[in-house]
């Protein structure tokens, strides 16, 4: 990553967080609202995987930044 420069990648890289900090949990509590209709079990897999979503996301932007900051 040479030049940091170009608003272009910033702009990329912005809306790369905002997939992981958004999209990631979204998916979670979509697939644990799913879950608990199937299971009857109201509240328990909406938020396990509610927190799965958000740990994922913040590990997916982690390695986002990291990649983009060139760093190891």
């Amino acid at each position: 990553m040479a030049n940091n420069n170009f608003p272009f990648r910033k702009m990329a890289l912005t809306s790369a967080i905002l997939a992981q900090l958004v999209g990631v949990p979204l998916i979670g509590i979509f697939i644990g609202n799913w879950l608990d209709r199937v299971c009857n079990t109201k509240p328990l897999f909406f938020m396990l995987f509610f927190l799965i979503g958000i740990g994922a996301g913040t590990y997916g932007t982690v390695q986002v930044v990291k990649e983009f900051t060139g760093d190891d």
